[in-house]
């Protein structure tokens, strides 16, 4: 069979070795120097997409819209469109699978909903979006007892053909505008993880959110809320379930409020599979979170520093900036994601904030939007991660949190948000 992989990053690279024994792999990339393995064939350069009616199949990688493919050749292509992850769905030797999925907090709500059912005995495997590409999966020997929990994106769902046995849908707000037509677009995009879901499954939406509920009602499987019963919520400052006390909030070592939305989400899904009250309780008290999540990194001189560089958006800086009392130094700033700043200028304006540093390309469109609010105590960070802590060390004093979550992509100035946490602890690590 000829195959084209639209897309050699870490899923089009774990389709390559999924599908490349016994088959005519062609590798499609706009990177005209792309590394490929020998014995594939390529197709590089700006012409990528192009032909492709002459291949058999054609997996999809999650960055390459369904549009440029259209694009490039006739509306019929799509018929010989698949994904890695519509492949695993298919092949998965469980129907035991649990999809997240929002705007954020996915990696965080799916490795606790993993380590919830592990916890209580389950064999479970974590993968989607999130470290292992869905086809790398297979290689764990799964199980049909075992659960698997995948982290779905709107790139992964723009297209699937089928939907987790448990669906979670997280807060929404528009994001990936750059990808998407308008946030109808991106909306709908998530639909699709729930639109296959039958009256035998469940989806379950964040009840003070009026678009996850659109969301997860986009199928037949049986709606249940978080954040109010019968799901999971806070009352009297405490994590309850079907009318039981988990945990008191200050006990869970998730920080923020925001992350007690993550905690409801993950307990509403295991509760679904068991209810072990002490197993899920020790848990929420001792999992303190992903990388670049509020990460916290060294104290100098009295200031706490945090590693947000998973926020990426206005809206993940503002639940960031919500997490913490204490007066605030913010580092704001980076590559642009078609996002507005005058509600993150807003709160920056309204919060106990000493100083903002500003980097990167969106320093001029941020500094405009805090200008408007009122806020005048913004400086210029540096070109260097170096220099940004330098200047972050000047303003914090004794007491403050100096929070790097810039609101922002990373892609003028790094890799990718991880290269920037990584970048950015070093640089806190290493000041003297």
């Amino acid at each position: 069979m000829k195959i084209a992989i639209l897309g050699f990053g870490l899923q089009g690279q774990s389709a390559y070795t999924y599908w490349h024994d016994g088959n005519e792999i062609t590798i499609c990339d706009r990177k005209e120097d792309l590394e490929v393995p020998e014995d594939a064939h390529t197709q590089l350069g700006p012409s990528h997409l192009e032909g492709l009616s002459n291949f058999d199949l054609i997996v999809r990688s999650p960055l390459v819209h369904p549009d440029d493919i259209v694009a490039a050749n006739s509306p019929e292509i799509l018929a010989k469109v698949t994904t890695v992850t519509n492949e695993f769905f298919r092949v998965c030797p469980t129907k035991n699978i649990i999809g997240v999925t929002g705007t954020k907090g996915k990696g965080t709500t799916s490795s606790l909903i993993a380590k919830l059912l592990g916890t209580t005995g389950k064999r479970v495997h974590l993968g989607g979006n999130i470290g292992v590409a869905p086809l790398d999966m297979l290689k764990e020997n799964i199980g049909p007892d075992d659960w698997v929990v995948l982290e779905l994106a709107n790139f992964q769902l723009i297209d699937i053909e089928h939907s987790p046995h448990i669906g979670v849908c997280l807060m929404i707000a528009a994001e990936h505008l750059d990808w998407h037509a308008n946030e109808e677009d991106y909306f709908v995009a998530k639909s699709q993880m729930f639109m296959h879901q039958t009256p035998e499954d469940i989806a379950i939406y964040y009840a003070k959110d009026e678009i996850s509920s659109r969301i997860a009602h986009a199928g037949s499987g049986k709606k249940i809320p978080y954040f109010e019963e019968p799901g999971a919520l806070i009352q009297n400052n405490a994590v309850f379930i079907g009318g039981q006390r988990i945990c008191g909030v200050e006990e869970l070592k998730l920080l923020g409020k925001h992350n007690w939305q993550n905690v409801c989400a993950a307990v509403t899904a295991v509760w679904q599979i068991t209810q072990d009250v002490e197993k899920i309780r020790s848990v929420l008290t001792s999992f303190g979170g992903l990388e670049h999540r509020l990460e916290p990194v060294r104290v100098i001189d009295g200031a706490e520093y945090y590693n947000d560089s998973f926020g990426t958006t206005p809206s993940t800086a503002i639940v960031a900036i919500e997490a913490f009392k204490e007066p605030k130094v913010i580092i704001l700033g980076g590559s642009d994601k078609g996002s507005d700043y005058n509600e993150l200028a807003k709160v920056v304006a309204a919060s106990n904030m000493r100083a903002v540093i500003l980097i990167g390309e969106q320093a001029g469109r941020i500094r405009q939007a805090l200008e408007a609010a009122g806020v005048h105590n913004a400086v210029p960070g540096g070109k260097s991660i170096e220099e940004i802590v330098a200047t972050a060390r000047k303003l914090a004093q004794p007491g403050d949190v100096v929070l790097f979550s810039p609101a922002c992509a990373s892609f003028d100035m790094f890799k990718n948000y991880k290269d920037r946490g990584e970048k950015f602890k070093q640089a806190v690590l290493a000041a003297a």
